[in-house]
């Protein structure tokens, strides 16, 4: 498919209704998943992002997010807490996606807060999906050291129905180095992460190597390792979609695996970042090591 794809800022009534059903064609299923136009309108007029991709004159996604402030760690005086932009909402309709829509619209996002003087911006995925994992860890270079259980609570969508509704919440330091890299066209051998294979040969553990059952769906291991030094490897299935449409309770060992996992890793001081989805393997593999969460920042 051929694009002719363009973003930009959204302000009209027109457009703003435009995205309300944009947003209802890609999260089919529950209304509760869809921000309001009063809301859309609020923030946007108020300091915060509302910006679309159209292919010619038609929407195919979206990036919205506004203002606020990362007071991690306990302290609610905003006086000491660092200006983000919280990425509220990022989607693009499903006969578009894997075309580079959704990181377009990311780079958007970024020269945008660059130009608001913002350096962090954070947002929330669900770390079993591969393809939202491939696009906010390896190619816009965020990382997460952050794991927040079921946060938006029973959602009767499509894609959550089912689950508890668990979370990375991922900072990305826009004017990072790494970010820099990876956005800007830098070659891939100037990027500061190592790849699976190196982190394995020096010594990083596959904490929870997965493995087929006889039906092909992948199914965790059921205890986990322990990493022995400071590099760690966690394995997630390629399409955990077609695992939770083919064996919830599967779909739900595998929360609950990785909730385990991740929580123990990042309590211990490891941080993700990177991830790697080989074409054609059944399996996504996150890179961590023990770091700072602010890398770059």
């Amino acid at each position: 498919m051929s694009l002719s794809l363009s973003i930009r800022l959204l302000d009209t009534l027109s457009d703003l209704e435009a995205v309300a059903g944009l947003q209802r064609a890609i999260w089919p299923g529950s209304e509760l998943a869809i921000t309001p136009l009063h809301v859309l309108r609020a923030v946007s007029h108020n300091g915060g992002l509302l910006a679309a991709a159209f292919d010619g004159d038609e929407m195919i996604g979206f990036v919205f997010g506004f203002l606020g402030a990362d007071n991690r760690g306990g302290t609610h005086r905003p006086a000491l807490a660092r200006l983000k932009l919280c990425s509220h909402q990022a989607g693009v309709l499903p006969a578009y996606r894997d075309q580079g829509v959704g990181y377009r619209l990311k780079l958007f996002q970024r020269d945008w807060a660059i130009e608001q003087g913002v350096r962090l911006v954070t947002w929330t995925y669900d770390p079993l999906e591969s393809r939202n994992a491939n696009l906010n860890i390896a190619r816009l270079g965020c990382v997460a050291q952050t794991y927040e259980r079921n946060v938006y609570g029973n959602m009767a969508d499509d894609l959550n129905r089912g689950l508890p509704t668990d979370r990375f919440q991922v900072d990305w330091w826009v004017t990072s180095n790494r970010v820099r890299q990876r956005a800007e066209g830098v070659p891939l051998t100037a990027r500061p992460a190592l790849t699976a294979r190196q982190m394995a040969a020096a010594g990083a553990t596959t904490v929870n190597p997965a493995t087929p059952r006889a039906d092909g769906l992948l199914a965790p291991p059921e205890q986990p390792l322990w990493p022995e030094g400071t590099l760690a490897l966690v394995e997630i299935p390629a399409d955990f979609q077609r695992i939770r449409q083919g064996d919830v309770e599967l779909a739900l060992q595998w929360r609950l695996h990785t909730r385990a996992v991740f929580e123990a890793l990042f309590a211990e001081g490891f941080l993700v970042t990177d991830f790697e989805r080989e074409p054609g393997s059944d399996h996504g593999v996150y890179l961590l090591m023990l770091g700072d969460a602010r890398l770059g920042g």
